[in-house]
This record gives structure tokens, sequence and C-alpha cells, in this order.
């Protein structure tokens, strides 16, 4: 085909690439609706891609990934800062150089028997001054169907970029060379997961991906430039590049707000961001659902986008009851990785909100024994779908200006202490409070003492670039640039407070609406708050609250008991150390003061 453009530094860089890797032939992706049918086509024809039941899930696939290749491999992901210790203590660090070469030996030759396909894409809407271009190049024919539908792909991105404008160059392989004319014969393709490696080169604003075919460790667009590379651009160039869902709120008068928000894993971030509240009159719209990127306008107000175009979702624990707008998204035209496939061509998997129908063939392509106590669906298993599909996506999510955001949220899943919500005193004060962001696990799950918190800052843990004591520095930085009544008001939620009985204190789901609805009227200078050692928190009467929870229950989980703040503060106290002294010392003094307010309280 025609090279449909003449930036010299792109096409000298696929030169290079091609001329190290041995593909066959090199194919320039469009973007289009063909192209994308044939992608699929071409892996159903290799027995990589099961078509499932048109009648059920019209234009939908299902892929089954090798038992290596089940989800992001942390270990296996290095930031390669010119200096260890920009890197920080929480990232893997190679230097640049030795981490070139030991992937240059791999790549040499990696791509044999393979097409390299170049994907031009853009992160964010076209034209926004928000919006990053990335080119990959893959050997992957998956990742080309799954970038069509989390990026905006082709000729348009290629329009944009122009003769020399920047772009962040991510190669990709998945290490498994073919003899010429050779297929994968329905076998998953990927290398050994020593060989796995997922690079970047922060200051360079490159990526090298080796040996995964999945998820964010083949699609560069998601978790490696979004968050990794993008969170170092965002820090030199004074914007936020955060692991956080976008909202609109729109109240019962018809007025809306966005609200941003970071949790953890397994904290129910899809579920908040396609919301369908109970309280009477409000509704919520997405406009994404993992990842924002903010910046402040001339007005020194703080405006966001979503730069992706589709939702990469957990598909197990999603069921009609939990996101009912995820469960109508994936109707149609999405393509399922690691799930359960029903007798009739449909999908299924643990937490969908009902029995498997008849038998299953398992995430492994094997008969699924239900008495054997594995799972039928891989407890990662995903769904890839655009996010026009989303029956709540809302209207300005693909606007080039963003959404003015009025309130951030922190939060992860904490059975004990941490109350339902609470507002950050100020700007700093809410740095603070994301800071300390971890979820409480348990023996069976990490091989910890149960109650051991597992700390995630702002969920950004496993995605920020360089050192996270340098990170807390520039969300200070860029706090003390603006006015402070234009900067949005942070809170800290935990829907999964339980009783000494382990019961539930909160349903969770829809009713977190109404701790929104709450965070909303406090963005207007309304909403009964009462102070606190932790933070501005709701009155008993300022949450209306549902009928399943009692006086006492809501007394509970608005309440602060000072023991267990108190050994909060030494668990944080842990928490920093392990940051060194690039630790900003305006998080020394917040925690100082809060242990000062419990021990006066």
């Amino acid at each position: 085909m025609a090279i449909p453009c003449r930036h010299a530094k792109l096409l000298a860089w696929i030169e290079d690439v091609a001329r190290l890797t041995g593909p066959d032939r090199i194919e320039w992706c469009d973007g289009s609706p063909d192209e994308y049918d044939r992608m699929l086509a071409m892996m159903e024809a290799d027995g990589l891609a099961v078509m499932l039941n048109p009648a059920k899930r019209p234009g939908c696939y299902l892929f089954r990934s090798d038992p290596s290749d089940v989800a992001r491999v942390e270990n296996r992901t290095f930031i390669a800062s010119r200096c260890r210790e920009d890197a920080g203590p929480t990232n893997n660090w190679v230097a640049p150089d030795e981490l070139k070469a030991t992937l240059r030996r791999l790549y040499d030759g990696c791509m044999r028997g393979r097409t390299m396909y170049v994907i031009p894409f853009s992160m964010g809407p076209l034209g926004s001054d928000i919006s990053r271009v990335g080119v990959e190049l893959t050997d992957s024919p998956y990742v080309v169907a799954n970038m069509h539908l989390m990026t905006r792909v082709g000729d348009g991105v290629i329009r944009v970029l122009g003769e020399d404008g920047d772009f962040i160059a991510c190669l990709h392989s998945v290490g498994k060379p073919l003899p010429r004319g050779g297929t994968d014969g329905g076998t998953w393709p990927c290398a050994p997961l020593a060989d796995k490696y997922i690079a970047h080169f922060p200051e360079e604003r490159l990526i090298w991906s080796y040996g995964s075919g999945y998820g964010g460790n083949a699609l560069l667009g998601k978790k490696c430039l979004a968050l990794r590379i993008a969170s170092v651009a965002a820090r030199d160039e004074g914007w936020l590049a955060e692991h956080m869902l976008i909202l609109k709120i729109t109240n019962p008068e018809g007025q809306h707000k966005y609200i941003a928000a970071a949790f953890p894993s397994a904290c129910g971030k899809t579920n908040l961001a396609m919301l369908v509240p109970t309280l009477p009159g409000w509704t919520v719209e997405t406009i994404g659902d993992d990842i924002a990127w903010m910046r402040f306008d001339e007005s020194g107000y703080l405006h966001a986008i979503n730069p992706e175009n589709g939702f990469f979702g957990v598909a197990t624990g999603t069921s009609a009851d939990s996101n009912p707008s995820a469960m109508q998204c994936i109707h149609r035209n999405t393509i399922f990785t690691n799930v359960a496939l029903t007798e009739d061509g449909d999908v299924w998997w643990e937490g969908i909100g009902y029995p498997p129908p008849g038998r299953l063939t398992d995430w492994q392509g094997n008969a699924w024994d239900p008495d054997s106590g594995k799972p039928a669906a891989h407890p990662n298993a995903r769904f890839t779908v655009p996010a026009n599909q989303c029956p709540v996506i809302a209207p300005e999510w693909r606007d080039p200006r963003g959404v003015r955001i009025s309130a951030i949220l922190f939060g992860g899943r904490r059975p004990t202490t941490v109350p339902l919500v609470h507002e950050a005193f100020d700007w700093s004060h809410g740095v603070f409070l994301g800071s300390t962001v971890g979820s409480e696990v348990t023996a069976a799950a990490l091989d910890l003492p149960a109650g051991t918190v597992r700390r995630d800052p702002m969920a950004m843990l496993p995605f920020c670039g360089y050192h996270m004591g340098d990170y807390f520095q520039h969300w200070l930085d860029v706090g003390a640039r603006q006015a402070p009544e234009k900067l949005p008001r942070i809170f800290f939620v935990n829907w999964f407070r339980k009783g000494e009985d382990g019961r539930w204190l909160w349903p969770g789901y829809g009713e977190n609406g109404r701790v929104l609805a709450w965070i909303y009227d406090r963005c207007d200078g309304r909403g009964a708050a009462r102070t606190t050692p932790l933070g501005l928190m709701p009155t008993m009467e300022a949450i209306e609250r549902p009928d399943v929870v009692g006086h006492e229950d809501m007394a509970e989980i608005l309440s602060v008991d000072r023991e267990a703040w108190l050994r909060e503060v030494v668990l944080i106290r842990e928490h920093y150390e392990q940051l060194g002294d690039r630790l900003p010392a305006r998080l020394w003094a917040e925690l100082a003061g809060l242990e000062e307010r419990l021990r006066d309280a």
C-alpha cells in the first residue's frame, strides 16, 4: 500500500525497526471499519478468535490468551530514566542503555513471518490542545483491533501529525516469530514470562514492549502512554495525567458538575463512572472510566479530557445489578478476552448475576467442571468496547476543550477506620489525603495479616513514570499556582465500611449517588458539614440515607475512631518513610497536623 505520510522522522524510525525485527511486510492502519473487520476475520480463520452468536452478541468475538499472559506484568514493567533516583523506589529501574541492549537482542528478527502494522493513533479528541499523538508498531492483529476501539486510529491522526509533528514512539512485538507462510494455529502468541518486558524511557518519550500480547502490556496507548509517559510530560509541562474516571452529575434542577475520581483496582471505578443513582431527580453520565488528562485553562479552572475512545473493563463481577450501563454497552461490537463461552455462543463469567446457562467452555478452552473449584472465567477477564456505545455517555465526552472539574475524589477499600466521606480543608490537605490511599487486604489475597493496608497513593503507584515523592510535589505545585477559590474541592470516600459483625454498613452501587449529591452541594457552598480531625464531614442529616441504613449504622460510618486513626498515623508514617527524602515537607506537616488534631480531640 502507499505510504500515507511524509513525516521524515517517523518514516526513518519505521525503517529502522523493520530492519531490526524483519517482518515479511509492513501495513499502515487507516482506522476504517473494513480494516477492523479484516483483522477479526483473519484471527478467526487462524483459530485465535471465536465469533459469538450474532443473535445474542452481534459483532462480538472471544479470545483466549496464554495462561502466562492474562494481566499487566508489574514485575516486568520498567521505568528506564537516566538517573535511577528519578524512577523512585516504587518502580523497577534498569539503565536505559542496558535495557535497550537487552531488548534489541530480543527484537532481532522477532517479526519474521508476520506483518508489522503501523498504527497512528490519538489519545484524546483530534485537534485538542490536551491530546497526544502516538504511533505503535506491532506484529499483533489483536492489538490493531483493540486499538481501533480504545483510541482514534487512522488518516485523521496522520493529518494532525503533518510532516514534522511530535509523536510518542511505541514499539511492540508478541515475541514469537513464524516460519514464512506460517500461522499461530489457534495458539495465543507470546514469549515466556522471563522474556516479557514493558519498558518506558521517559526522557525520550519512548515505549518498547516485548513478549506480551495482552491488555496494557500491548495496547501501548493505555497505561504506558496515557499514564507512565504522560505523567512525566505532565510534570514537565504543568498539567496532570491521572488514573481517574470522569463523570457528569446533574441535580433535579437540571444543573450539572463534573467530578474526577481515583480508586485502586477492585474499588468500583467503572461502576461509579456509569452510576445509576437511586436518589430521585439525580442523574450521572460518563465522560471516562479510567484516565483523565487535566489542564488549568486561562481562567485558572481545571479542565479534563478522557484521552481514550473506549472501555477496557473487567468483566468478572459486572452484572445488571453492579453496572447495568456496562451490560448494555457490551451487547454488541465488543471484544471479550478470557471469559467463559456458553453452548449457544454467548459469554458468561462469575458475578454476571445468573447461574451458568448449561455447559460452559472455560477461559482456557476446556469443558468447565463447576465442582472443580476453578473459575470458568479468568478473574481479570476483559471486555473492549467503544465508548460511544455506552447508554449514559455524556454528549461532551469528545469536547476538545475538556470539561471543568468541580471535585476530585480519592478512595479505597477500607472495611474499618475510614468514614463514608470527608472533605479536605484545602488543596494541600487534599493532596495529603490522596497520598494515603490504600485498600485493606485479606490474608488469603496477599499472604499478609488481615487488615494490612496496601498503599496505592492516588491509585497511581503502578502507573507513575517517576518518583512518587516528586509526583506529590507536582500536585502541590500546580495547586499553589492557582487561586484557591478556583481549585476543585477534594474528598475522600469509602463505600466499603463493615460493622463488627461483618455486615456492609453502606449498600453502595446506586446509593453512592447520595454521597455524590452532598459533594455536589459542597461545591456550591451548601451541604451541612462539621469539622473533624480528618476534615469536613457531613452531619447526620446532610446525606439522605437509604432505607436499609439505620441511624446507628449511619452514625458509625460518619464517626472518627480516635484510637484507630492514631494507629493509622503510624501506618502513614511508615508509608512515607519508604519514599525517602523526596517526600514533600508539606505532607510531613499535614501528617503532623492530623496527629495533633486527633490527640486534641
